[in-house]
């Protein structure tokens, strides 16, 4: 009876309210750290508190990036292509950005951090998710189109912007190691920022139909809330990614004691963060291309991508020089060699205008590779 009691109770909360339950779970999560944080924290060194804190913050933080998410979506169907899936992939962005200088401001500096992080949101998406997006959606469909000039745009700033970020700084011999001097840096965000102005241009005015295909719409029925105003969703969506920020910092420290532990690899911290941020994506991703909406699939994709490299690039440098921690961005040893090979590998894949299920494989395949290195690169 009890349990029917609080189910009436909770009908009878307005609808934005029922709807806006994991804000509520993450302001609740950060007021419990902020106030006996110190307390919770003392703990990790038990390996079940350890797990347990983990778990906990991964999954609030997970669910309010999942929100972030579902407003953009609200934001894209009011406004459309190409517009929504520039939102989407702008709101998951700044949830990154915020993510990686949270965690790179906590304690000891990680100058590996932002390298890590942009190289895998790059392996996760452009293998991960392509090859499962492709594989789906061609098991489902056969073969499936896209507009072969948007692709063509994506890549052609994605692999200028992948290679002077993750790979040139490896071979300079400027400075010492795998980094950039300052000068180097400067022209690196300059160009980054620029190179993405540029895209926007031409993806928001000057050349919209690449990014759609034909007189393609939407089928998806239109989710609880969009009747909501475009100023309601923008205020949700910006309330949900302020408790990233501080919850991404919380996180910092029981993964720091994971790698420490379990002797893991410090590029595991990376992945973790690029699997939050991308997991929401890669849910949208999926079922675009499961209902045979391949080009929103690949706007998802290849937005994100792009948008994570153009705009946290460009960030982290600034960040890097305000607080003085160093940055060291060139990739090395065995990942030296699938980022090309994951660069080569999708212009081969979206050359065509179609795809089908090897295409999906091959890339599922190469994030397999990925996932092996990590802890034997």
């Amino acid at each position: 009876m009890s349990g029917a009691v609080k189910s009436k109770r909770f009908e009878r909360l307005p609808a934005i309210v029922r709807e806006e339950w994991i804000l509520s779970v993450s302001v609740a999560t950060s007021l419990i750290f902020l106030c006996f944080g110190s307390s919770i924290m003392a703990g990790l060194d038990k390996p079940l508190w350890l797990v347990f804190i983990f778990v906990w913050l991964f999954t609030v933080i997970l669910g309010s990036v999942l929100c972030v998410v579902r407003h953009a979506d609200h934001l894209a169907i009011k406004l459309g292509e190409p517009y929504g899936t520039l939102i989407l992939t702008l709101a998951v962005t700044a949830v990154e950005v915020m993510s990686i200088s949270a965690m790179m401001l906590h304690g000891a500096g990680k100058p590996t951090l932002v390298r890590d992080t942009l190289f895998a949101v790059v392996m996760i998406i452009l293998n991960g998710m392509v090859g499962l997006s492709l594989l789906v959606g061609g098991w489902r469909h056969r073969e499936q189109q896209y507009n072969l000039q948007g692709a063509n745009s994506y890549l052609g700033v994605i692999i200028p912007l992948a290679v002077m970020s993750l790979i040139l700084p490896t071979f300079t011999v400027t400075t010492e190691g795998p980094t950039l001097s300052v000068v180097q840096e400067a022209f690196l965000g300059l160009m980054a920022a620029g190179l993405y102005g540029t895209f926007l241009a031409i993806q928001t005015s000057r050349h919209r139909t690449y990014f759609v295909l034909g007189e393609e719409k939407d089928e998806h029925e239109t989710p609880p809330g969009t009747a909501r105003s475009l100023t309601v969703h923008t205020v949700l969506l910006v309330a949900n990614m302020l408790p990233v920020v501080y919850l991404a910092e919380q996180l910092a420290e029981p993964i720091d004691h994971i790698i420490e532990v379990a002797h893991a690899p410090v590029a595991l911290g990376g992945a973790i963060i690029a699997l939050l941020v991308a997991t929401p994506e890669a849910i949208g991703a999926v079922r675009a291309a499961r209902a045979n909406r391949l080009q929103r699939s690949v706007n998802i994709f290849l937005g994100s991508v792009l948008a994570t490299i153009g705009l946290t690039v460009p960030t982290m440098l600034v960040i890097s020089h305000l607080t003085g921690k160093k940055l060291v961005l060139g990739v090395q040893h065995g990942d030296l060699v699938l980022l090309p090979l994951t660069l080569g590998v999708s212009i081969v894949t979206f050359a065509s205008g179609r795809t089908n299920i090897l295409q999906g494989a091959v890339h599922l395949l190469l994030f397999a590779a990925y996932v092996v290195l990590i802890f034997q690169n």
